[in-house]
């Protein structure tokens, strides 16, 4: 719903504060002139120079681990152009989504920012909430809220920059929203979705949730275009609409979706190159979880730790190693692979639960970058296809009960029983 006039012009007189109590990164103060200024000129001429203009619609993109923070601008036809990439002053937590309140998370995921999330008053110079928690939160039942993007290089849970990139970033949503955007999509990730990074974390608890980010990521990547953002079945869907017509339910399973498909060909294309890429690198690439003690900041305020808040906790994240297993069908616990018996790539494709635990086979046609990934060299500890089939196939039932491997292992034991058995009997002999 487009805003009203009256209603856009209280927002550009700054009068609209954050409507939910505000928590440990938000604090009220005086209201100041400071939510009044201007972009910087030498930012609207970044604008003009991308093919875009100060009152157009804005996007932003962050990144966690590089401590990123992205303002793109819509052009005249639609698509979105990159300006400014912003370093952050400080991130806190670890990489992964938020779940619950105090956990000190900045969240991932896809946002929207309103007029009345803007926050002209904040002890922290200048915020606006990013709307965490989302429907996709909601669904998973993710508690706490009011994260924010402020100034005063302090986090707790909120994308912190310093006063001077704040009272720039603000200044750029409210131009926007004062000139007709409804909200501003943020979109937050953990890292740079490229091949790189999701190899190197391909073996994280959160892999599951990545990929769905991922596919957020694509939509834009080859559209350029703000993706449209639902949810449904307890995951993200982007620019699908249900063919019936009806809204979707974050809760309920997905109801059949209808999709631009020259987009879903494009993201398909983008996300088969990828994977072949993930594949090839994995093959060279250790898996690794990064811990960090409390989140992070851009190298570029390495000079300012005295500025920050817990500058204790700003030290290089540790890699722990992470081994090539997988578990078995039968739940008895995990194995190391060590089988390097080969399958045609067209024979399975992998996919992966919401949780980020489970592995199972597909029934649809198979990925393409499976490919990679079975014509790769060996490699010692790596995952063959075929290991990780047997390993997620679940063991076939005979009438009686029992399985064929344990029909198939009966006569051996019987073989290797009557063996025995006349061993004892020679060995007697000899007494």
């Amino acid at each position: 719903m487009s805003l009203s006039r009256p209603f856009r012009l209280f927002a550009s007189l700054g009068l609209i504060s954050a409507a939910a109590t505000l928590s440990a990164c938000e604090e009220g103060s005086s209201l100041s002139q400071r939510a009044m200024a201007p972009i910087p000129p030498e930012t609207v001429a970044l604008m003009e120079q991308a093919g875009s203009n100060k009152e157009a619609p804005t996007l932003i993109r962050a990144f966690k681990k590089e401590a990123e923070l992205e303002v793109w601008k819509m052009r005249p036809d639609g698509t979105y152009a990159h300006v400014k990439t912003y370093p952050m002053c400080r991130w806190s937590g670890q990489l992964g989504p938020k779940t619950r309140e105090g956990d000190r998370q900045v969240p991932e995921g896809f946002y929207s920012i309103a007029p009345g999330q803007l926050n002209p008053n904040s002890s922290y110079y200048l915020s606006f909430n990013v709307g965490y928690p989302n429907a996709f939160d909601r669904a998973w039942g993710r508690t706490g809220g009011t994260i924010m993007v402020h100034g005063v290089c302090s986090s707790m849970g909120c994308f912190s920059m310093t006063d001077k990139q704040i009272a720039e970033i603000y200044a750029i949503v409210r131009t926007s929203l004062n000139n007709g955007q409804n909200a501003v999509q943020m979109q937050s990730y953990p890292f740079h979705m490229n091949a790189e990074n999701l190899a190197k974390h391909r073996l994280d608890e959160n892999i599951a949730f990545w990929k769905q980010l991922k596919e957020g990521n694509d939509h834009f990547e080859v559209t350029k275009r703000e993706p449209i953002v639902g949810v449904c079945g307890k995951r993200y869907v982007f620019d699908a609409v249900p063919a019936n017509g009806h809204g979707l339910d974050p809760a309920a399973a997905c109801p059949p979706l209808k999709e631009d498909p020259q987009i879903a060909q494009a993201v398909h294309e983008k996300e088969a190159q990828d994977n072949a890429k993930i594949a090839e690198l994995s093959q060279t690439i250790k898996p690794v979880r990064l811990v960090y003690q409390d989140g992070g900041q851009h190298p570029y305020f390495s000079s300012r730790i005295a500025e920050v808040s817990r500058p204790e906790a700003l030290v290089p994240p540790t890699e722990i190693a992470l081994e090539e297993k997988a578990t078995a069908a039968s739940g008895k616990g995990r194995a190391k692979l060590a089988s390097r018996d080969r399958v045609s790539p067209s024979a399975v494709k992998s996919t992966m639960s919401d949780a980020g635990k489970t592995v199972m086979p597909a029934t649809g046609k198979a990925a393409d970058a499976v490919a990679a990934l079975a014509s790769a060299p060996e490699t010692p500890g790596k995952l063959s296809v075929r290991d990780w089939q047997s390993l997620h196939k679940e063991p076939e039932q005979a009438q009686d009960g029992s399985s064929p491997q344990n029909k198939k292992e009966a006569p051996k034991k019987a073989k290797i029983g009557s063996l025995e058995k006349a061993l004892r009997d020679a060995a007697q002999t000899k007494k």
